[in-house]
């Protein structure tokens, strides 16, 4: 199945810049792929603000979240890998979606388990863990 990353990040972002807010992505700094200045990782993360007033050619795929940005008055691409992507939010009041470290690497139970198992059917896949966020 399709990772469900991308599809929210593009969603969360176009519904926080459509309320007149400004669009923040958290990425771990830990991935591979990960193209930003040196100067702007803090504490093994890097917060880029992705308003449209702040940078151009933004481009969120299955894979990458690219665009162009300035840093300290240099135009810079930037290159995200979707899985770096821990959150995304809007700066003014927080709003916006967190996702678990590493969704795409994980096995499902189903896959992982030996074909001749007899615990391998449906009654032995995990419930969905859903919180409610006020």
């Amino acid at each position: 199945m399709l990772s469900s990353r991308p599809y929210l990040v593009r969603a969360i972002n176009e519904w926080i810049v459509d309320s007149g807010l400004t669009p923040h992505l958290l990425v771990s700094a830990d991935h591979a792929g990960l193209d930003v200045p040196e100067s702007t990782i803090k504490d093994g993360r890097v917060v880029l603000n992705i308003a449209p007033s702040a940078v151009r050619d933004l481009l969120i795929d299955s894979e990458m979240v690219t665009f162009v940005a300035r840093f300290g008055g240099v135009s810079r691409a930037v290159t995200v890998p979707i899985n770096a992507v821990e959150a995304v939010y809007a700066r003014e009041n927080g709003r916006g979606m967190m996702f678990p470290a590493e969704e795409g690497d994980e096995t499902p139970e189903s896959e992982a388990a030996d074909p001749g198992d007899d615990n391998s059917g449906p009654e032995r896949k995990t419930r969905p863990n859903l919180k409610v966020v006020k």
